[in-house]
């Protein structure tokens, strides 16, 4: 190891111990430090660790979560990021942070931002990628879904001896001949019929044959461009998948029961997307020699993660904090809600900051219309572009009557108080995400840090 690799390690590491023992915080600072002293500071840290990398546009946190806790089974301790700040400086923290054990595999599961996976896996050598779905998301930054899968393939190209994991449902994965070994996971369920022949709606993204730009037909779709895709065209379908969901049991907004394969599995969270988290851990825990049992225990102890439908209890309401940040995501979050069999009161949180995206047009293509406004007693409107946000519910109907403006954090806070309803749902962008739990923190509301 060289000087300058030792001293961004002494560095970064004193930076991390003063920050969470002294200011309870900070993610990405201890690693941005350790770069600007060594910039493949990361090639030091990750020498000695199995690398899993797990990227896509939705759902990178939960899968991590999920696949970290179900290898905890069979390998101990897990390097991870649960933060969820997933670009290379964040990445390097977390290495910063761990004190890895003595005996056994060194394990690292790591969320890995789209555009970073060529720049993590250059000085990582991971062993798998895990990759979700790829939908439009932060236009100012992403560009079309074509363009962020093209940015994943850049770093992919980089391991070709790494193990590709992959949402078998999402057309695009399979698109693209790349010389890794491939398993693809998927929905099967009792009702996909090899001579159904349906389509999308006609404002689908991402529902183009990726070989000969044909509209593509499904079998059986499960939300957005995911399913059992075909093209009438050219004949491209979907790929053999080696693990599946293959029943849906039950699901509320607070916890999905599910069949894979002959087994039954619990996980205390809503919403058909995280079925698909659950089922793309399924499938790394498998791979890594996990067993059924092993990770049906594994999801039934896992706990609310930072932000993504974050439980917190304050005066006698049940609130659920959850991330939104694109019209796929938001879209599913919203048929979640209507699984709700309670009244409740919305709380919304509009940002336009970079880690948001700077375009706000996306809230106008999720399915407001759609959502059982009966069960709505009160509606908050709040963040930066609230006007944006308060004017996008009118248009879909909301009443005026019903809906508030809060200036600020300490607003939505001390309103949460005077709610009709005992259930509180929290959509909210990254960024006043972040805001709102930092101000819950610092009025002793929910524990600093994450």
């Amino acid at each position: 190891m060289s000087i300058k690799t030792g001293t961004a390690k002494l560095a970064g590491k004193s930076s991390y111990w003063f920050l969470h023992n002294i200011l309870k915080g900070g993610t990405s600072f201890p690693g941005k430090l350790a770069m600007k002293i060594d910039p493949d500071v990361l090639q030091s840290l990750a020498k000695d660790y199995e690398v899993i990398i797990v990227t896509g546009t939705n759902g990178k946190t939960m899968t991590t979560a999920l696949i970290t806790e179900a290898l905890r089974k069979k390998y101990g301790e897990i390097l991870t990021n649960p933060s969820g700040s997933n670009m290379q400086q964040g990445i390097v923290t977390a290495f910063l942070a761990h004190h890895p054990q003595r005996n056994g595999k060194k394990l690292a599961v790591l969320e890995v931002d789209e555009a970073n996976v060529k720049y993590v896996t250059k000085l990582l050598h991971p062993t798998a990628f895990v990759l979700t779905n790829i939908f439009r998301d932060q236009m100012d930054r992403y560009g079309e879904i074509y363009t962020t899968y093209d940015k994943i393939v850049e770093g992919i190209k980089l391991a070709p001896d790494a193990t590709i994991i992959a949402n078998g449902d999402a057309s695009i994965f399979s698109s693209v001949d790349l010389p890794n070994k491939k398993i693809f996971y998927g929905f099967k369920l009792p009702d996909d019929k090899p001579d159904n022949d349906l389509t999308a709606p006609v404002n689908t993204d991402g529902v183009l044959c990726p070989k000969c730009n044909h509209i593509l037909h499904f079998h059986e779709r499960i939300y957005a461009n995911l399913g059992d895709f075909f093209c009438p065209n050219c004949g491209y379908h979907r790929p053999e998948l080696s693990y599946t969901v293959n029943q849906i049991i039950e699901q509320t907004p607070n916890s999905l029961k599910f069949k894979m394969g002959k087994k039954d599995y619990t996980i205390g969270i809503g919403g058909t997307y995280n079925i698909y988290n659950a089922l793309a851990a399924y499938s790394v825990a498998r791979e890594f020699g996990l067993s059924d049992e092993e990770v049906a225990e594994s999801f039934a102890e896992n706990k609310r993660i930072f932000g993504r439908q974050e439980l917190i209890n304050y005066h006698n309401k049940e609130i659920d904090l959850i991330l939104v940040k694109n019209p796929v995501g938001l879209d599913e979050v919203l048929h979640m809600l209507n699984t709700e069999k309670d009244d409740y009161s919305l709380i919304t949180l509009l940002n336009a900051n970079h880690a948001d995206g700077i375009d706000t047009s996306w809230i106008w293509d999720a399915d407001y219309e759609g959502l059982d406004k009966s069960k709505i007693k009160k509606v908050l409107v709040g963040g930066e572009r609230w006007r944006d946000m308060g004017f996008r519910l009118e248009v879909a109907g909301f009443d005026p009557g019903l809906m508030t403006t809060v200036a600020n954090n300490d607003e939505v806070i001390d309103s949460l108080s005077s709610l009709p309803t005992k259930k509180v749902y929290i959509l909210s962008t990254y960024t006043a995400m972040l805001a709102l739990r930092k101000t819950m923190a610092e009025k002793k509301i929910i524990k600093a840090g994450m």
